[in-house]
């Protein structure tokens, strides 16, 4: 007799005898569970460890994603051009702009200052401020203040230090372009039909925009790309960008994705930025810190010149404590200081190691004591117009502008701009479903499968029951969705390379109930990282016998005990009710637990292509890995089965694991892009603290029906009670309504189910068991 089987028969026997035996303390084939301390927040703080070890490590594995060529100038060209593309991708520069058209409202005709608005996208514009060169046009300069700068009147931007720099170039020739960007305020970051929030309008904006696949770095950067071509109808000389603070992060991107930006001056933001999730979430791009960090920026802008300005900055913090009267909390944390002088010339030495010093003309210039202006060095000033190709002169008088008599208000202007880019992505979220299907076709997908197996002919030397012959070829379905699958892992969710520990399993009992024993088990999966839940094995379990698993997963704020005991009220102890009834039940931990240390996880490991949901997959795929292992389990019968968050597990792991033969999805199952991005529904996450429910680009790629159709042929189910507050029942209706015509065009309409129920945010556990038991194939009570 093998030791499997002798392990199985033996495991059987203590539990078949009930309450006469005493279970065992720990499982047999596991070690002893001695952790004492909260397993939650342990494999919490694991999980933070794990991540932050990749972010660290990042840096040195850059280059594996780059093969620059240094041997000529179009060469080199040639071989970033994928990196390039890559970060246009990330920050959302992937709308085609409008035809350049600017238009001028002359403030001083006789020095050359105007307000101005040009076209950038669909129904979005940019706004600002020009000033014509004095004398013969030298070429031309876009200007970026920081988003704190807004001028309420014209005197405003003509006597602070960016108009003093923009008069200043004007002065030697340059018309200059300076920008209104998007700030901090939160005026008008809500909907008066729901509620204002306190969010910082670039946070508005960031959080609707990165669902969609765009960012505030990446619209921003449109308008400054729409000015540059402006520019180039009215100069054939050379054109620039500078900027500050967050205009010296746009200036910055901008050249790195424009090669016909020709100088870049970058003042208060180039750095090393080691820990990306403590700044602004408005500055949080998907995957960056992968692939480029401020040194790799700065080779996409080579051969072309660059200059870095480092110096004091007055920064930012975050969102106060005290949420204003009137208005809904939950803004990201995220804060701005100036990194020290030493740490960017790291920074900046660093490029030495990646490009030849002599292929690009770059200079690090510091603040001296002599500056003649608040945000650049005169050198820096002096190095940008000699870049462009020009002489600059520090004696050079600033053009005599009365500004006393430029009070004109600037009225209305952050509003507009505001607006402008929240109805863009309102509509790209209103078309998402046509932009979806663009990207993957299920019903076109779902009818190819039934036209080719209604194609094939049956054998006739083989006797077919009535009715068989002709039905979808689900095979088909199924290597049609794959590549589909593997993006979704990839590119939507991320996940860890890394190869599973052992997972030497630790166990101890925690529970020994009349019909049922339960067992704390511990597994490995990565270093620091590991899997925790609850395993209750039923008691009468007989020698040989090999039953299904239904693995419950609890949702957010919750530990594996609520699924089991005291009657919690969105849980009602199913996950033992489950356990009476005969099925082998094991409900695992999942770290959406600690408010905002699950949420910096999840940002953390955005920063190198993963996300919360990585970590959740490799330990699912651990889970199953050792639950296939027990003698007493058939690994063709386990399912899942979540509530709320673990709900939304229900739709993003078992479609990556076939080896969960079944999904059911509670109290979540939405239509998701609105649930995430909308900003006129109060079931919006938009008005909530969860911040971190953006990820990036799914909304034009994959809403609940589309990972649905990546579990197909595997049955699926909704149970939806009416009052649940996660969504009305029309929003899931119709998203469902995409699933049942897809198991129906496929002959799997058996296979799928919705129960709607007259309750709330909670398991209702009928329709749900009845699923079970059919699919499981386990009898009733």
């Amino acid at each position: 007799m093998s030791c499997l089987r002798f392990f199985g028969l033996w495991l059987c026997l203590f539990i078949s005898a009930g309450n006469a035996a005493e279970s065992p303390a720990t499982l047999p084939h596991t070690q002893p569970l001695t952790w004492e301390d909260d397993l939650a927040d342990r494999m919490m703080d694991g999980l933070h460890r794990f991540v932050e070890r990749k972010i660290e490590h990042a840096v040195a594995n850059r280059q594996q994603f780059w093969k620059r060529d240094t041997l000529s100038p179009e060469a080199y060209e040639k071989s970033i051009a994928p990196n390039r593309e890559r970060l246009k991708k990330i920050i959302g520069l992937v709308d085609r702009r409008e035809p350049t058209n600017l238009e001028f409202i002359s403030l001083s005709p006789a020095n050359g200052i105007a307000r101005i608005r040009w076209d950038v996208l669909d129904g979005v514009s940019g706004e600002g401020f020009a000033i014509e060169p004095t004398g013969k046009v030298a070429g031309g300069v876009v200007l970026l203040p920081d988003a704190h700068f807004q001028p309420q009147t014209v005197s405003d931007l003509l006597g602070s230090s960016v108009g003093d720099t923009a008069r200043r170039l004007g002065a030697h020739g340059y018309w200059v372009v300076i920008p209104l960007l998007i700030d901090r305020s939160d005026r008008h970051s809500g909907n008066e039909l729901v509620a204002f929030t306190n969010q910082p309008h670039r946070e508005w904006i960031h959080r609707q925009a990165y669902h969609m696949g765009r960012h505030i770095i990446g619209l921003e950067v449109q308008k400054v790309l729409a000015a540059v071509e402006w520019l180039k109808t009215q100069t054939s000389q050379k054109i620039g960008v500078g900027g500050y603070g967050e205009g010296g992060l746009l200036a910055f991107f901008a050249a790195a994705v424009e090669p016909q930006i020709d100088v870049c001056l970058v003042s208060g933001y180039f750095g090393p930025h080691t820990r990306p999730w403590e700044e602004p979430i408005y500055r949080h791009v998907w995957s960056l810190h992968r692939e480029f960090g401020d040194a790799e920026l700065a080779t996409l802008i080579a051969p072309r010149p660059l200059i870095v300005n480092h110096l004091g900055f007055f920064g930012v913090d975050g969102p106060s404590p005290h949420v204003p009267a009137g208005r809904r909390g939950g803004a990201a944390a995220g804060q701005l200081r100036a990194p020290s002088l030493e740490s960017v010339r790291r920074e900046f030495e660093r490029i030495d190691n990646l490009i030849p010093q002599s292929f690009q003309n770059r200079i690090l210039t510091v603040m001296p004591l002599d500056t003649l202006t608040e945000w650049v060095t005169e050198r820096g000033i002096q190095h940008f117009v000699e870049s462009l190709g020009g002489r600059y002169d520090h004696k050079l008088p600033l053009p005599d502008v009365d500004v006393a008599t430029l009070n004109l208000r600037i009225a209305n202007s952050q509003r507009r701009q505001v607006l402008e880019l929240e109805r863009f992505i309102q509509r790209l979220v209103r078309e998402s479903d046509h932009t979806r299907d663009k990207f993957f076709p299920v019903t076109a997908l779902a009818l190819e499968a039934k036209k080719v197996g209604q194609a094939s002919q049956p054998d006739p030397n083989v006797d077919r029951p009535s009715g068989q012959a002709g039905k979808p070829d689900l095979r088909h379905f199924s290597e049609s969705t794959a590549k589909f699958r593997e993006y979704f892992r990839n590119e939507v969710l991320g996940k860890f390379d890394d190869p599973l520990l052992p997972f030497n399993a630790r166990s101890r009992k925690i529970y020994d109930k009349e019909k049922w024993v339960g067992y704390d088990v511990v597994l490995d999966v990565f270093p620091d990282v590991f899997a925790w839940g609850v395993l209750l094995l039923p008691k009468d379990l007989k020698p040989g016998e090999k039953r299904p698993v239904v693995v419950y997963q609890h949702g957010r704020q919750g530990v594996p005990k609520v699924v089991i005991e005291n009657d919690e009220k969105a849980y009602h102890d199913y996950a033992a009710k489950l356990a009476e009834r005969g099925f082998i039940v094991f409900a695992p931990h999942n770290p959406y637990r600690g408010e905002d240390k699950y949420r910096f996880l999840s940002r953390k490991a955005n920063c190198v292509k993963a996300s919360l949901f990585s970590f959740i997959l490799a330990q699912h795929e651990q889970i199953l890995n050792w639950l296939s292992s027990l003698p007493q389990v058939d690994p063709d019968r386990i399912a899942f089965y979540g509530l709320s968050y673990g709900g939304e597990t229900a739709v993003r792991i078992p479609p990556l694991l076939d080896r969960y033969c079944l999904s059911i999805c509670s109290a979540d199952f939405n239509d998701w892009a609105r649930k995430v991005c909308s900003t006129d529904a109060k079931y919006s996450f938009m008005f909530t603290v969860e911040w971190e429910m953006p990820y990036f680009d799914m909304g034009s790629t994959f809403n609940y029906a589309e990972m649905v159709a990546l579990l197909a042929p595997r049955p699926f189910m909704v149970e939806r009670g009416h009052w649940d507050g996660v969504a009305p029942d029309e929003w899931v209706a119709y998203e469902y309504a995409k699933v049942r015509r897809m198991y129906d065009t496929l002959g799997l309409g058996d296979r799928t189910d919705i129960e709607f129920f007259d309750g709330l945010h909670e398991i209702n556990g009928k329709g749900t068991f009845e699923f079970l038991h059919k699919h499981l194939k386990w009898p009733k009570p």
